[in-house]
Protein backbone atom coordinates (compact mmCIF):
# COMPACT_ATOMS: atom_id res chain seq x y z
CA UNK A 1 0.00 0.00 0.00
CA UNK A 2 1.75 3.56 -1.39
CA UNK A 3 -0.63 5.60 1.80
CA UNK A 4 0.20 4.08 5.37
CA UNK A 5 -0.86 5.45 8.89
CA UNK A 6 1.71 7.85 10.88
CA UNK A 7 2.94 5.96 14.08
CA UNK A 8 4.99 9.07 15.20
CA UNK A 9 2.48 10.52 17.74
CA UNK A 10 3.30 12.61 21.01
CA UNK A 11 1.30 12.56 24.06
CA UNK A 12 -0.50 16.02 24.27
CA UNK A 13 0.06 16.45 28.01
CA UNK A 14 3.56 15.60 28.14
CA UNK A 15 5.28 15.17 25.03
CA UNK A 16 5.84 11.37 25.37
CA UNK A 17 5.99 9.08 22.45
CA UNK A 18 2.50 7.78 22.53
CA UNK A 19 2.74 3.54 21.63
CA UNK A 20 -0.94 1.90 20.12
CA UNK A 21 -2.00 -0.70 21.88
CA UNK A 22 -5.14 -2.39 20.83
CA UNK A 23 -8.03 0.07 21.21
CA UNK A 24 -5.94 2.93 22.69
CA UNK A 25 -2.44 5.21 22.29
CA UNK A 26 -0.47 5.60 25.65
CA UNK A 27 2.64 7.30 27.02
CA UNK A 28 4.94 6.28 29.46
CA UNK A 29 3.68 8.31 31.99
CA UNK A 30 0.30 6.60 31.78
CA UNK A 31 -1.33 8.88 29.71
CA UNK A 32 -4.17 6.88 27.72
CA UNK A 33 -6.16 7.51 24.43
CA UNK A 34 -8.77 5.83 23.29
CA UNK A 35 -9.08 5.20 19.25
CA UNK A 36 -12.92 5.96 18.17
CA UNK A 37 -14.97 3.21 17.45
CA UNK A 38 -14.96 4.95 13.21
CA UNK A 39 -10.75 5.13 13.77
CA UNK A 40 -9.71 8.17 15.24
CA UNK A 41 -8.21 9.80 18.17
CA UNK A 42 -8.90 12.35 20.04
CA UNK A 43 -5.53 14.22 21.52
CA UNK A 44 -7.32 17.67 22.44
CA UNK A 45 -6.77 17.82 26.45
CA UNK A 46 -9.55 19.50 27.77
CA UNK A 47 -7.96 22.05 29.25
CA UNK A 48 -6.38 23.20 25.60
CA UNK A 49 -10.36 23.86 24.33
CA UNK A 50 -11.16 27.51 24.18
CA UNK A 51 -14.89 26.09 24.08
CA UNK A 52 -17.33 22.71 24.43
CA UNK A 53 -17.17 22.03 20.98
CA UNK A 54 -13.90 24.17 19.40
CA UNK A 55 -13.79 24.41 15.11
CA UNK A 56 -16.10 23.96 12.45
CA UNK A 57 -19.70 22.78 13.42
CA UNK A 58 -21.13 19.59 12.23
CA UNK A 59 -23.25 21.02 9.27
CA UNK A 60 -20.34 23.62 8.23
CA UNK A 61 -18.07 20.03 7.51
CA UNK A 62 -21.17 18.51 5.99
CA UNK A 63 -21.55 21.38 3.88
CA UNK A 64 -17.99 21.65 2.89
CA UNK A 65 -17.96 17.85 2.24
CA UNK A 66 -20.18 18.39 -0.22
CA UNK A 67 -19.01 21.06 -1.54
CA UNK A 68 -15.41 19.91 -2.17
CA UNK A 69 -16.56 16.19 -3.01
CA UNK A 70 -18.22 17.76 -6.16
CA UNK A 71 -14.96 18.50 -7.61
CA UNK A 72 -15.05 22.65 -7.31
CA UNK A 73 -11.48 23.19 -5.77
CA UNK A 74 -10.05 19.47 -7.47
CA UNK A 75 -7.69 22.37 -9.45
CA UNK A 76 -6.44 23.63 -5.57
CA UNK A 77 -5.84 19.63 -4.32
CA UNK A 78 -3.95 19.15 -7.50
CA UNK A 79 -1.16 22.24 -6.72
CA UNK A 80 -1.69 21.59 -3.36
CA UNK A 81 -0.52 17.92 -4.30
CA UNK A 82 2.00 18.04 -6.57
CA UNK A 83 4.09 21.10 -4.53
CA UNK A 84 3.50 18.47 -1.37
CA UNK A 85 5.28 15.32 -4.02
CA UNK A 86 7.47 17.87 -5.73
CA UNK A 87 11.88 16.86 -4.44
CA UNK A 88 10.63 14.12 -1.95
CA UNK A 89 13.45 11.53 -0.50
CA UNK A 90 13.38 8.70 -2.69
CA UNK A 91 13.06 4.75 -1.52
CA UNK A 92 11.79 6.29 1.69
CA UNK A 93 8.04 6.58 2.85
CA UNK A 94 7.96 10.40 3.46
CA UNK A 95 5.60 11.91 6.24
CA UNK A 96 3.08 14.37 5.67
CA UNK A 97 0.68 16.26 7.72
CA UNK A 98 -2.38 18.20 6.80
CA UNK A 99 -2.86 20.94 10.09
CA UNK A 100 -6.15 22.05 9.65
CA UNK A 101 -7.53 18.76 7.66
CA UNK A 102 -11.49 19.45 7.98
CA UNK A 103 -13.03 16.08 6.30
CA UNK A 104 -9.57 14.96 4.78
CA UNK A 105 -10.50 15.27 1.13
CA UNK A 106 -6.86 17.48 0.77
CA UNK A 107 -5.60 14.35 1.97
CA UNK A 108 -7.43 11.80 -0.01
CA UNK A 109 -6.59 13.68 -3.25
CA UNK A 110 -3.44 13.90 -2.29
CA UNK A 111 -3.06 9.98 -1.18
CA UNK A 112 -4.51 9.46 -4.91
CA UNK A 113 -1.49 11.21 -6.78
CA UNK A 114 1.04 9.46 -4.06
CA UNK A 115 0.01 6.34 -5.45
CA UNK A 116 -0.33 7.11 -8.76
CA UNK A 117 3.11 8.19 -8.74
CA UNK A 118 4.24 5.66 -6.86
CA UNK A 119 5.48 7.73 -4.03
CA UNK A 120 4.87 5.95 -0.38
CA UNK A 121 3.70 8.03 1.94
CA UNK A 122 2.81 8.22 5.71
CA UNK A 123 -0.22 10.63 6.64
CA UNK A 124 -1.32 12.59 9.76
CA UNK A 125 -4.67 14.42 9.19
CA UNK A 126 -5.03 16.91 12.72
CA UNK A 127 -8.15 19.06 12.92
CA UNK A 128 -9.56 20.52 16.19
CA UNK A 129 -13.08 19.96 14.85
CA UNK A 130 -14.07 16.92 16.36
CA UNK A 131 -17.34 16.29 13.60
CA UNK A 132 -14.52 17.08 10.83
CA UNK A 133 -11.74 14.18 11.96
CA UNK A 134 -15.01 12.07 12.37
CA UNK A 135 -16.37 12.72 8.71
CA UNK A 136 -12.23 11.96 7.43
CA UNK A 137 -12.19 8.87 9.24
CA UNK A 138 -15.42 7.45 7.79
CA UNK A 139 -14.13 8.27 4.51
CA UNK A 140 -10.88 7.07 4.47
CA UNK A 141 -9.12 4.75 7.46
CA UNK A 142 -5.63 4.77 5.87
CA UNK A 143 -4.17 8.25 7.22
CA UNK A 144 -3.96 8.75 10.93
CA UNK A 145 -6.72 10.81 12.04
CA UNK A 146 -6.50 13.37 14.79
CA UNK A 147 -8.13 15.79 17.20
CA UNK A 148 -5.87 17.95 17.98
CA UNK A 149 -4.41 21.96 17.89
CA UNK A 150 -2.06 23.19 15.74
CA UNK A 151 -0.73 25.17 18.32
CA UNK A 152 0.61 22.19 19.99
CA UNK A 153 0.74 19.43 17.79
CA UNK A 154 0.86 16.19 19.29
CA UNK A 155 3.48 15.40 17.25
CA UNK A 156 7.56 14.84 18.04
CA UNK A 157 10.22 17.31 16.67
CA UNK A 158 11.79 16.59 13.51
CA UNK A 159 9.74 14.05 12.16
CA UNK A 160 7.92 15.27 9.02
CA UNK A 161 8.92 15.99 5.57
CA UNK A 162 6.07 18.01 4.54
CA UNK A 163 3.26 20.09 6.48
CA UNK A 164 -0.05 21.13 4.42
CA UNK A 165 -1.83 23.88 5.46
CA UNK A 166 -5.34 24.60 3.44
CA UNK A 167 -7.09 27.96 4.04
CA UNK A 168 -5.48 27.08 8.10
CA UNK A 169 -4.72 29.23 11.00
CA UNK A 170 -0.47 28.03 10.51
CA UNK A 171 1.54 28.21 13.71
CA UNK A 172 4.88 28.68 12.17
CA UNK A 173 6.91 27.75 15.34
CA UNK A 174 5.11 24.34 15.72
CA UNK A 175 5.64 23.69 11.97
CA UNK A 176 8.94 24.29 12.40
CA UNK A 177 9.38 21.87 15.59
CA UNK A 178 7.63 19.30 13.90
CA UNK A 179 9.54 19.32 10.26
CA UNK A 180 12.54 17.91 9.52
CA UNK A 181 15.25 20.37 8.29
CA UNK A 182 14.59 20.42 4.52
CA UNK A 183 11.26 19.30 4.91
CA UNK A 184 8.74 21.95 3.74
CA UNK A 185 6.07 23.52 4.79
CA UNK A 186 2.77 23.79 1.52
CA UNK A 187 0.44 26.68 2.31
CA UNK A 188 -2.10 27.80 0.36
CA UNK A 189 -4.63 30.74 1.42
CA UNK A 190 -7.14 33.25 -0.01
CA UNK A 191 -6.07 35.76 -2.65
CA UNK A 192 -7.43 39.05 -3.34
CA UNK A 193 -10.15 38.04 -5.81
CA UNK A 194 -11.22 35.02 -3.92
CA UNK A 195 -14.60 34.85 -4.13
CA UNK A 196 -14.80 38.16 -4.52
CA UNK A 197 -18.56 38.04 -6.36
CA UNK A 198 -20.18 36.10 -3.60
CA UNK A 199 -18.59 39.06 -0.81
CA UNK A 200 -19.67 41.73 -2.88
CA UNK A 201 -23.07 40.04 -3.08
CA UNK A 202 -22.80 39.97 0.98
CA UNK A 203 -20.58 43.00 2.23
CA UNK A 204 -21.61 46.45 1.96
CA UNK A 205 -17.88 46.85 0.86
CA UNK A 206 -15.06 44.93 0.32
CA UNK A 207 -11.68 45.66 2.70
CA UNK A 208 -8.96 46.87 1.00
CA UNK A 209 -6.48 44.36 -0.22
CA UNK A 210 -2.50 44.11 1.69
CA UNK A 211 -0.58 45.07 -0.68
CA UNK A 212 2.57 43.76 0.82
CA UNK A 213 3.50 40.51 0.69
CA UNK A 214 4.01 38.50 4.32
CA UNK A 215 7.25 38.37 6.22
CA UNK A 216 8.83 34.74 5.43
CA UNK A 217 8.40 33.54 9.21
CA UNK A 218 11.54 32.46 11.53
CA UNK A 219 13.16 28.75 10.83
CA UNK A 220 12.07 28.79 7.22
CA UNK A 221 13.13 29.94 3.45
CA UNK A 222 10.91 30.62 0.78
CA UNK A 223 10.79 28.60 -2.30
CA UNK A 224 8.80 29.63 -5.24
CA UNK A 225 5.56 29.40 -5.39
CA UNK A 226 2.32 29.55 -7.29
CA UNK A 227 -1.25 31.23 -8.13
CA UNK A 228 -4.36 28.68 -8.96
CA UNK A 229 -6.98 31.51 -10.78
CA UNK A 230 -10.17 29.83 -12.16
CA UNK A 231 -13.56 30.44 -12.44
CA UNK A 232 -15.90 28.70 -11.46
CA UNK A 233 -19.90 28.26 -11.96
CA UNK A 234 -21.91 27.17 -9.70
CA UNK A 235 -25.84 26.52 -9.83
CA UNK A 236 -28.69 25.84 -8.04
CA UNK A 237 -29.34 27.29 -4.54
CA UNK A 238 -28.04 24.07 -3.10
CA UNK A 239 -24.72 24.25 -4.27
CA UNK A 240 -24.27 28.25 -3.39
CA UNK A 241 -25.98 27.38 0.31
CA UNK A 242 -22.93 25.10 1.03
CA UNK A 243 -20.00 27.20 -0.09
CA UNK A 244 -21.33 30.44 2.11
CA UNK A 245 -21.90 28.01 5.07
CA UNK A 246 -18.14 26.69 4.50
CA UNK A 247 -16.51 29.74 4.62
CA UNK A 248 -15.99 32.18 7.41
CA UNK A 249 -18.53 34.51 5.66
CA UNK A 250 -21.72 32.89 7.07
CA UNK A 251 -20.72 34.50 10.36
CA UNK A 252 -19.43 37.47 9.27
CA UNK A 253 -22.60 39.03 6.94
CA UNK A 254 -25.49 40.66 8.05
CA UNK A 255 -28.52 38.67 7.83
CA UNK A 256 -29.26 41.31 4.65
CA UNK A 257 -26.12 39.68 2.78
CA UNK A 258 -27.25 36.29 3.91
CA UNK A 259 -30.84 36.77 2.47
CA UNK A 260 -29.57 37.93 -0.84
CA UNK A 261 -26.88 35.39 -1.12
CA UNK A 262 -29.53 32.72 -0.23
CA UNK A 263 -32.34 34.31 -3.04
CA UNK A 264 -29.47 33.31 -5.56
CA UNK A 265 -29.96 30.27 -7.81
CA UNK A 266 -26.47 30.83 -10.32
CA UNK A 267 -22.95 32.31 -9.60
CA UNK A 268 -19.99 33.19 -11.40
CA UNK A 269 -16.97 32.94 -8.99
CA UNK A 270 -13.58 34.03 -9.43
CA UNK A 271 -11.21 31.56 -7.66
CA UNK A 272 -7.72 32.89 -6.76
CA UNK A 273 -5.81 31.07 -4.06
CA UNK A 274 -1.79 31.77 -3.33
CA UNK A 275 0.34 28.30 -2.98
CA UNK A 276 3.41 29.41 -0.42
CA UNK A 277 6.14 26.57 0.25
CA UNK A 278 8.63 27.50 3.24
CA UNK A 279 12.01 24.90 3.48
CA UNK A 280 12.46 24.62 7.10
CA UNK A 281 16.09 25.11 7.14
CA UNK A 282 19.10 24.88 9.88
CA UNK A 283 18.96 22.71 12.83
CA UNK A 284 15.98 22.23 15.46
Amino acid sequence: MTVTPFPALACPLDGKPLQREAGSWRCANGHCFDIAREGYVNLLPVQNKRSLDPGDSKEMVAARRRFLNAGHYQPIAEAASRAVLADLPTNTPATCLDAGCGEGYYLRQLATAATEANQPLTLLGLDISKWAVLSAAKQDSHPTWVVGSNANLPVPPGTLDRVLCMFGFPVYSEFARVLKPGGQLIQVDAGPDHLRELREIIYPTLKPQRTTEPAVPAGFTALPGESICYTLELNGAAQIADLLAMTPHLYRASAEGRAKAEALTQLSLSVDVRLTRLDRHGEH
